[in-house]
């Protein structure tokens, strides 16, 4: 079959691979759209450790069954489905408890760190547990179906604040995954968001998609300035979608006494932090991983429009495209937000 290997750091040959096979309580999908993430983007150089090639990549993704294992009794060849982009086992102790994100035996699709090389979805097939598939309707396009991982991953956050739909919300770096979050905050019931970022036109995209408020992340004194607008002492929760240490510091110095902090993004695997803040207000700090049941919710969001997917995707293209994209994205001075491949 045909697949966008990863060869070496930033390099891309599309070319054959061996099809997997499929076992026992798994499927074949053809895939149909296959987003490029983020962490893609920051892993395909190596700086990650998360890329090691030669990988096949891709974890954001929808398409059709076209082959079911023996054992496989809820799935039938012509289905359409999208999947988690963690394959869990099912049967740990956090599998048990419902914490699918932190599975003692995970593995994450497109991914080769060393521990183990889980070959993805930028490819024409993939085979997988049944365990981690969802539905989806014929009305939703294969396109749209494959932002069901990075919304639930939004809602995943959102699910980790306190719910404190009065008090205002401040959403940290305005990419996809905040955007996402802001949607979420808004499709759950929050009547204030405040989006900040260094983009003015992702800015304008989050009011458009309702954030209330939007700041530039270089205005000056904005830490007092948020708390000041949120009541004197801080928002209640600010959610943290870049992984860096100034988005960190500021998140942070923003909230009240006894806030909330979701630590959303990754970019960078260590940041410094203003600890003394953190202790003497209590601030509560929360890391988000990944997404853990939020799948049911996301295509529903997806499909009724309560969640809009369609500003954010900015070109679908043949997979044999996607090293050129990859390129593009890594430089990224067109404002590109999510490109999907399509095999």
């Amino acid at each position: 079959m045909k697949a966008l290997l990863l060869t070496a750091p930033s390099t891309f040959d599309f070319t054959d691979v061996p099809a997997p096979e499929v076992g026992t309580g798994e499927v074949r999908i053809s895939v149909k759209a296959c987003g490029i993430c983020g962490s893609d983007i920051h892993g395909m150089d190596g700086r990650s450790g998360r890329r090691i090639p030669p990988i096949v990549m891709g974890h954001e993704a929808a398409g059709v069954v076209s082959e079911i294992g023996e054992g496989v009794v809820d799935w039938k060849v012509g289905d359409r489905v999208t999947f988690d982009s963690t394959e869990f086992c099912g049967e740990c102790a956090e599998c048990e408890r419902g914490n699918f994100n932190l599975c003692a035996n995970r593995k994450v699709l497109g991914v080769s760190c060393g521990d183990y090389r889980r070959h993805g979805c930028f490819a024409e097939e993939i085979v997988l547990p049944e365990r981690i598939l969802h539905r989806i309707p014929d009305s939703l396009s294969f396109e749209k179906a494959a932002f069901a991982e990075p919304v639930a991953i939004a809602l995943h956050a959102v699910n980790l604040a306190p719910e404190d739909l009065e008090a205002p919300a401040v959403v940290i770096g305005a990419g996809l995954i905040g955007l996402l979050v802001i949607q979420s905050l808004k499709a759950r019931g929050w009547k204030t968001v405040i989006a900040v970022d260094l983009d003015e036109s992702r800015l304008a995209l989050a009011k458009e998609l309702g954030a209330s408020l939007t700041f530039s992340a270089r205005q000056e004194n904005l830490a007092s300035h948020l708390r000041d607008i949120c009541g004197g002492d801080g928002a209640a929760v600010a959610f943290e979608v870049v992984g860096a240490a100034a988005p960190v510091d500021l998140a942070i110095r923003c909230v009240c006494k006894g806030g909330t902090v979701v630590l959303v993004g990754n970019l960078q695997p260590s940041v410094p932090m203003p600890l003394q803040e953190v202790v003497t207000r209590q601030i509560s700090l929360r890391g988000s991983c990944a997404c853990a049941g939020e799948y049911p919710e996301a295509i529903r969001r997806i499909g009724d429009g309560s969640i809009q997917v369609e500003p954010l995707l900015s070109a679908s293209v043949p997979l044999a495209e996607g090293g050129d994209w990859f390129a593009r994205l890594a430089g990224n001075t067109e404002g590109l937000l999510k490109v999907v491949l399509k095999p």
